[in-house]
């Protein structure tokens, strides 16, 4: 459909590039064009409706995060794997680790200048992270936790070949051979 639309519009701005006819600025062209759009999809929509989902496993997966990890103090075992998916180590931390790019509130926040005369146009802007600093949004790869048994701070980097798994359970020896536990630290 997108490909008729595309060759449609290739097709006439060559037609007025032979006849040497200026585009229709009346906007009757676009019109025609928008209608057409529509009747596309109009008859798409008539003999290719959209199924009914009478169950959808993704809100159901959606639920069962909730659940599971909706509990004060829940724990999670996050393992850290190198890129041959050998575990290098673990955490045990309270609730999965939280990406830096996370947010209690909006990023950014919407402002409207004082122009005179009517013509503002609301703006979005940077709006300062938590600790009252402004951030770039490129820390997303960037997670922290707070561990389990002692309460200490956690941040690690996923990437460049470490990737990680969250359970909330801990895997069997076997799986994870003798991955350390990375958070065991002296207070």
């Amino acid at each position: 459909m997108r490909m008729k639309i595309v060759a449609l519009a290739a097709a006439l701005a060559a037609l007025f590039m032979v006849t040497g006819c200026g585009p229709d600025t009346s906007g009757d062209g676009q019109k025609q064009e928008s209608a057409t759009g529509q009747s596309n999809y109009d008859a798409q929509v008539k003999n290719q409706p959209a199924h009914n989902m009478p169950y959808s496993n993704s809100r159901d997966t959606i639920n069962f995060y909730i659940d599971t990890w909706g509990k004060k103090g829940a724990q999670a075992y996050t393992y850290l794997m190198n890129d041959s998916g050998e575990a290098i180590g673990y955490y045990v931390t309270v609730g999965p680790p939280v990406t830096m790019c996370a947010s209690l509130r909006p990023n950014y926040k919407v402002i409207t200048p004082e122009i005179p005369g009517d013509n503002a146009v609301p703006l979005v802007v940077p709006a300062p992270g938590t600790d009252g600093v402004y951030y770039s949004g490129g820390q997303c790869n960037t997670y922290y936790a707070k561990d389990a048994v002692n309460g200490t701070f956690i941040e690690f980097t996923v990437g460049n070949g470490m990737n990680m798994l969250t359970y909330n359970q801990p895997l069997a020896p076997g799986i994870v051979g003798g991955a350390p536990n990375l958070g065991e630290v002296k207070k």
